[in-house]
């Protein structure tokens, strides 16, 4: 086992991942940039290296820094979270060179999967349903109109470098393609430095259902069941549940099935979520793998019962699983709490906390790197909080969220508590008919306060 892992990364999951290696007894080295001296996560790891300025390019990106922390305490695993460099193959590959753990999936691993046209073309391969759409990059305007005919309109425009809803465009129309194709080429050409483009079907109705899967390093994977996260804004995700009110035991057998096929096709290793569109028919196709723990992992937790976290360490330190599938014994939900302003067009809020209360009680979980006095820095995403609830039913987990976000007090910036409070009010959200689309028409009622 691992004597020492240094965590990658800052807020809620470095402290997350704080936890279970305590749990484990396992040593941690927390790094931190200037902005973030005074987070939970450098307080509670056994150490703690600064690792640069506040912009995370200089901090939590540079990859030599990150690697002479490591080497300098003598951690022999890195654990990279999400976002970052969680997906980052270069880096995976230097902490190999550099005789270090990457806790996550392996270079090439990772180059398959987050290239999203490679990804398509070894699914397809692996025999588990894609969406239609190009071959890989489409190399010009004249082949992407050819295309846009031959798949049929609507389409999605992607870019192969993207993420976070960027170089992304729904087309209708033939007249729209030439503006939707330059646009998207030049926000992924200023966002990753890279405009190559590739473009699928747009699933009509699609609601965005991803299967949780586990692999060890002797090629077995399981499936931990399915997240419902179709709940999002600007390609963002807001809340989550397991089970998926749209699911059926035979849709969940199908996608899981397919999941764990494709996990065991690549070989893959660590916990990794294959995230697929399904339309309203429950037709599912592959959409992305993320080779990384998921922000929404907690809810999978709570449904089966597994430290999702430990897992990743222990297959990453070569434990075999048992290969069995597991299916969810209660129902789950989490919504990630932002310091943005709902009322005005979900505006970053970042500031000093004044006050803040946590809500609590039976089948409430809240994880959170914040705390009254803490100052939410401007440099980085800015999800502060989720708040998971679980119970026996969704009519229960509801009415326990709702409980537990009249619970929850943030004072000195703006969150967005209210937002959720009234999602769990709303009738299609309540009916559990909502798509990827629901929020195009909800609309926030501003609440006047005495």
């Amino acid at each position: 086992m691992f004597k020492k892992i240094l965590i990658a990364n800052r807020g809620e999951i470095a402290l997350r991942v704080i936890r279970t290696c305590k749990e484990m007894g396992i040593k941690t080295v927390a790094v931190y940039s200037k902005a973030d001296a005074e987070s939970l996560h450098v307080k509670f790891a056994d150490e703690a290296v600064c690792i640069g300025p506040a912009p995370s390019s200089e901090s939590y990106l540079k990859m030599s820094n990150i690697i002479a922390a490591a080497e300098i305490t003598n951690a022999d695993a890195i654990h990279p979270g999400y976002g970052f460099l969680s997906e980052n193959a270069k880096f995976s590959k230097i902490c190999e060179e550099h005789q270090i753990k990457f806790i996550g999936a392996s270079a090439e691993m990772i180059s398959k999967m987050g290239d999203k046209a490679t990804a398509k073309a070894t699914m397809k391969a692996a025999g588990v349903p894609c969406v239609p759409g190009s071959d890989g990059i489409i190399k010009d305007f004249q082949e992407c109109e050819k295309l846009a005919v031959e798949v049929g309109y609507p389409v999605m425009l992607k870019a192969t470098a993207g993420g976070g809803g960027k170089g992304m465009r729904a087309v209708w129309k033939p007249e729209d393609l030439k503006d939707a194709w330059d646009s998207a080429r030049m926000e992924s050409k200023a966002a990753f430095g890279n405009d190559d483009m590739y473009m699928e079907k747009l699933i009509e109705e699609p609601r965005h259902i991803e299967i949780q899967v586990v692999g060890d390093s002797k090629g077995k994977a399981c499936h931990l069941s399915e997240r419902d996260c179709s709940v999002q804004r600007r390609h963002q995700k807001l809340t989550e549940e397991v089970p998926s009110p749209f699911m059926t035991d035979e849709l969940r057998q199908k996608m899981g099935e397919a999941a764990v096929k494709a996990a065991e096709f690549i070989k893959y290793e660590g916990a990794g979520t294959v995230e697929f569109l399904v339309d309203k028919h429950r037709n599912f196709y592959f959409m992305e793998m993320n080779t990384r723990i998921q922000v929404e992992h907690p809810i999978t937790e709570e449904v089966v019962d597994y430290d999702l976290i430990r897992e990743q360490i222990l297959v990453a330190a070569g434990v075999k699983i048992s290969g069995k599938n597991y299916l969810p014994k209660l129902h789950s939900i989490e919504c990630r709490i932002n310091a943005e302003d709902p009322y005005n067009d979900f505006r970053p809020s970042p500031g000093k906390i004044t006050t803040l209360h946590a809500p609590g009680g039976h089948g409430v979980r809240l994880d959170t790197h914040v705390y009254s006095g803490y100052i939410i820095p401007p440099n980085y995403d800015s999800m502060i909080a989720k708040l998971i609830t679980t119970a026996q039913t969704r009519e229960e987990a509801i009415n326990k969220m709702k409980r537990a976000l009249d619970e929850f007090v943030i004072e000195g910036i703006k969150t967005t508590i209210p937002f959720h409070r009234q999602l769990m009010e709303h009738k299609d959200y309540l009916e559990g008919n909502y798509t990827t689309k629901f929020m195009e028409d909800f609309v926030i009622e501003k609440i006047i306060e005495d």
